[in-house]
């Protein structure tokens, strides 16, 4: 029999998608209100990998990955899902969202995203959320699964969550776990 152990604690972080970049600092007050302060974010670059959003949100849609100083339980990922719907709730116009929030954790071996759509190869975790294995760290690089969104296997994509292990690393290393 296994021995149950603690998990460590994991990096929280965000895909933020957006039409019109002037939302984007009242954005991010809110999401350091509800996470904790943004310490890293990457460029934003042109979300072109699907027309899922157009009808939406509209064309020329922006996206960037953002990540929070503090690090969470894994097991709150379910309620960090709920916390970012709401706030794409906040924003949007009418039924129309002006925001959209994918919120997910990264960790030693691998990058999961939070989401309310069930599939194959994703676990029900809690309160109507999915966990979606997304990357795997393997021969020291994050590799896409088969069913990886597009954009995540963008170079620069993954190197942003390569970078990002390494900061997570390094706080992980400064706890007591």
């Amino acid at each position: 029999m296994g021995r149950i152990r603690t998990y460590p604690p994991v990096k929280l972080f965000a895909a933020v998608s957006l039409a019109d970049l002037r939302l984007w600092e009242a954005v991010r007050r809110k999401l350091e209100t509800v996470f904790s302060p943004i310490d890293m974010e990457m460029d934003w670059y042109d979300f072109h990998h699907t027309d899922y959003y157009r009808e939406e949100m509209g064309e020329g849609l922006k996206k960037r990955m953002v990540s929070f100083t503090e690090l969470i339980n894994a097991e709150t990922l379910p309620e960090c899902k709920l916390r970012s719907n709401a706030l794409e709730e906040e924003f949007a116009e009418g039924k129309l969202r002006r925001v959209n929030l994918d919120p997910g954790y990264l960790c030693a071996p691998k990058m999961v995203l939070a989401t309310t759509k069930d599939y194959s190869h994703r676990i029900y975790l809690s309160k109507g959320i999915f966990a979606d294995l997304h990357l795997v760290y393997q021969h020291k690089r994050f590799t896409p699964q088969p069913w990886t969104y597009p954009d995540y296997q963008e170079p620069f994509v993954l190197q942003f969550f390569e970078r990002l292990r390494d900061i997570y690393l390094a706080q992980l290393a400064g706890t007591e776990f």
